[in-house]
């Protein structure tokens, strides 16, 4: 009987670790497929970080803000959105607290269906995101055409 005791504790203690393990595999599949969170810009020429950009959710859309830019020591260190469009409400405001990433819906693995401000020649493109790991890769689109970029997430 003693023998009979001693292995169910066993089996339950393996049962337990396994359920254990596929809890954590499961959130982090979920975790993999979210993209709220902080993740830094990387300039596509110079492979240099240029912002951390916030993403958030508001009722079951998604938003992103500019909390961090990278700028070198001869550059305008309060940079303001003067090349947006005169009729974007971002028109002359500071590019750091601005946000960027607008009306993003879930969509399966994907986010669509918003748009992302360019502040540096200042146009709005639609877009897209999706991850990829601890990658984010955030397309925008001008027409038929498309460039796409690689966020890392930020720790």
């Amino acid at each position: 009987m003693f023998c009979i005791i001693v292995k169910k504790k066993v089996m339950t203690s393996k049962t337990l670790i396994l359920k254990a393990a596929f809890v954590l595999s499961v959130s982090h599949g979920l975790a993999q497929n979210q993209i709220v969170g902080k993740w830094k810009t990387i300039d596509d020429s110079s492979g240099e970080v240029k912002s951390v950009i916030e993403i958030t959710e508001r009722d079951g859309l998604y938003f992103g803000r500019i909390t961090k830019l990278f700028l070198n020591a001869d550059e305008n260190q309060d940079p303001i959105c003067n090349k947006c469009s005169s009729e974007d409400k971002r028109f002359k405001e500071r590019i750091l607290g601005m946000e960027i990433l607008r009306d993003l819906k879930k969509n399966g693995d994907e986010y669509t269906d918003g748009n992302i401000l360019d502040p540096e020649i200042g146009k709005v493109y639609r877009c897209k995101l999706w991850r990829e790991g601890d990658i984010l890769k955030v397309r925008g689109y001008w027409g038929p055409f498309f460039r796409t970029q690689m966020w890392i997430k930020a720790s």
